[in-house]
């Protein structure tokens, strides 16, 4: 059976190909011996592409999955067969693309297959962290405990997201409006003036020069401008790709003076909520901690928590592991040690991810309150300047002419 696949290799780079296999597992199997972190895997349909979803259908979002792990928690929690409570939710769906994909789902289950086996046929819907969870519960009987679980990590994790996007939202509005007013002053406005500063053959002051420049380069070269746009948005989405990339851009987002806390505040949030799911789920330690290296969303942290799983097996604990880290806070460590001391490390993960996520939201708060008044300053700042390089040549105009 071939296999599509999109895996990250020891140094960090995103590879893409082709793998023979006899099943899933083994293809993901096969792929770590080779030192692969596998990011998807897709069976191959008969044209011999991936088995994903066609551009042109609508794309299952995040809230659908979390929505429908919530509904089968419920549904087989209240006794209701597998394959019945994938059959209703398929049947009741509205949606085109979840519909048929809740449809394979039930029909491999009543063909015999795993609920988990099935599940890492779709890991653009379905995560490792989210098939290791499921697999786990199949072991020791107790599904639809665990997919309330995760109903609950999703949605933890979604609206941590959303407020992080909302937070986002207000700053992005207002460079985007400071750019448009930018470039209609300089492109429109400048334009009708420059003329009536040339006739009277006068002296311009520094701004007004330097903006009758800016100007005249986006009237007469505005396609280099374009061209440049282009390449930089294209290098950025490239360099998202490479390791290297990935730790420049990382790094600049964590020394960030607002931004670089909450971003640090939402990667061990989200750690420490999946390795104490994983954990308190039964699944392996190491498993756990590479499931959560693949979920902190930043090289830096990946990279930490990788060096965690290998100091494990030399016989480690996790606070061992991370003493002397300046990017885990000293009383975190202290928290983790505590809990491995006791026995008690899931309930004791739990609480502090509690303590991040409320952490995330009052950083949230903290930057929108301090970020609006910054790019109100910085908008009147940009449009403020261009408005007084066209009129300092008008008030030395009319001191001439008094």
């Amino acid at each position: 059976m071939q296999f599509v696949y999109q895996a990250r290799d020891a140094a960090g780079n995103v590879r893409e190909g082709k793998i023979a296999a006899e099943s899933s597992e083994a293809a993901t199997q096969q792929l770590r011996q080779d030192g692969m972190y596998l990011l998807s895997l897709q069976p191959m349909t008969a044209d011999g592409d991936g088995g994903s979803i066609s551009l042109f259908q609508k794309r299952i979002s995040r809230t659908d999955i979390v929505y429908l792990t919530n509904q089968l928690a419920i549904m087989i929690d209240a006794g209701v067969p597998l394959a019945g409570a994938l059959a209703s939710l398929g049947g009741q769906s509205e949606h085109p693309t979840l519909k048929a994909t809740l449809e394979d789902i039930q029909k491999r289950v009543e063909g015999g297959d795993e609920f988990s086996v099935t599940l890492e046929r779709f890991p653009k819907y379905f995560d490792r962290t989210y098939v290791n969870l499921v697999k786990a519960s199949e072991a020791s009987g107790t599904l639809g405990q665990m997919l309330e679980r995760i109903a609950v990590q999703l949605r933890g994790e979604l609206e941590t997201r959303q407020k992080v996007k909302a937070a986002m939202m207000y700053p992005a509005a207002m460079s985007l409006m400071c750019v448009g007013v930018s470039i209609f002053l300089l492109t429109y406005v400048f334009p009708k003036l420059t003329p009536m500063f040339a006739s009277k053959q006068m002296d311009l002051p520094g701004p007004t020069s330097l903006m009758i420049w800016l100007s005249d380069a986006l009237l007469n070269y505005w396609y280099v401008f374009l061209v440049a746009s282009g390449a930089l948005a294209g290098g950025f989405l490239y360099a998202r790709r490479q390791r290297w990339g990935r730790i420049a851009l990382d790094w600049l987002w964590l020394q960030l003076p607002i931004l670089g806390p909450l971003s640090a505040k939402v990667s061990i949030g989200r750690s420490l909520r999946t390795l104490a799911t994983t954990i308190n789920s039964g699944v392996p330690m190491l498993e756990s901690i590479e499931l959560t290296a693949g979920v902190a969303n930043n090289v830096f942290y990946e990279d930490c928590w990788r060096g965690v799983g290998e100091q494990i097996t030399s016989g480690k604990q996790i606070h061992e592991a991370l003493e002397g880290n300046r990017l885990f806070p000293a009383t975190l460590l202290q928290m983790i040690a505590s809990g491995e001391a006791t026995g008690k490390l899931g309930i004791v993960l739990n609480k502090v991810s509690d303590y991040f996520d409320r952490e995330v939201d009052n950083a949230i708060k903290a930057a929108t309150s301090m970020l609006e008044p910054m790019m109100v300053a910085l908008m009147g700042s940009v449009i403020g300047t261009i408005a007084l390089a066209m009129l300092l040549p008008i008030f030395k105009l009319s001191g001439q002419g008094g």
